[in-house]
């Protein structure tokens, strides 16, 4: 199975993830990912070999993802209601951890919501998608250092912002 195969069947949920991180917003997020594996499906011919196929990959997500932001987003709100579906298994967290967790979720949901979308997309591709920095460089087109500056910046903003800072200091 070759690497845009073993992605296209494998690494959905990551790829819907990071654009549900990217974009805000579930029925946007799921559009873009379908664009991207539609638009990887058709350029296949230049994905390149071994290591390089993965930034490759995830530029196309990002692309993706952008285009959709510029032509879409802007005309309405990028917050989607919450489904109301309960996803943990029974057999995990009691009642008290899941409101705690979901505390927590939505404190970094919010910090990270309040990033600009260059800040938000590095964050999202480091941390969600686990690329390394040098990969990241290539998934949005920008020099390695381009992508640590930003790193740096939106790490920064994180540890300054009040929800992050109350949820924390509720932990405690």
């Amino acid at each position: 199975m070759d690497e845009l195969e073993r992605w296209l069947q494998e690494d959905y949920a990551r790829a819907y993830r990071t654009a549900c991180l990217m974009m805000r917003n579930p029925a946007d997020a799921e559009d873009a990912v379908q664009e991207a594996f539609l638009r990887a499906w058709r350029f296949r011919a230049s994905l390149p070999d071994g290591p390089a196929a993965r930034p490759w990959l995830y530029r196309v997500l990002v692309n993706a993802c952008h285009s959709r932001l510029r032509a879409e987003i802007p005309r309405r709100d990028r917050t989607a209601p919450a489904t109301g579906v309960d996803r943990r298994p029974a057999d995990g967290p009691g009642p008290a951890e899941a409101v705690e967790a979901d505390h927590r979720a939505s404190a970094v949901r919010g910090a990270l919501d309040d990033l600009p979308d260059h800040l938000r997309a590095v964050v999202v591709l480091r941390y969600w998608s686990g690329l390394s920095e040098a990969e990241i460089a290539t998934a949005i087109r920008r020099r390695p250092g381009t992508v640590k500056s930003r790193l740096h910046e939106a790490r920064r903003r994180l540890a300054a912002h009040p929800a992050l800072d109350a949820a924390l200091a509720e932990e405690a």
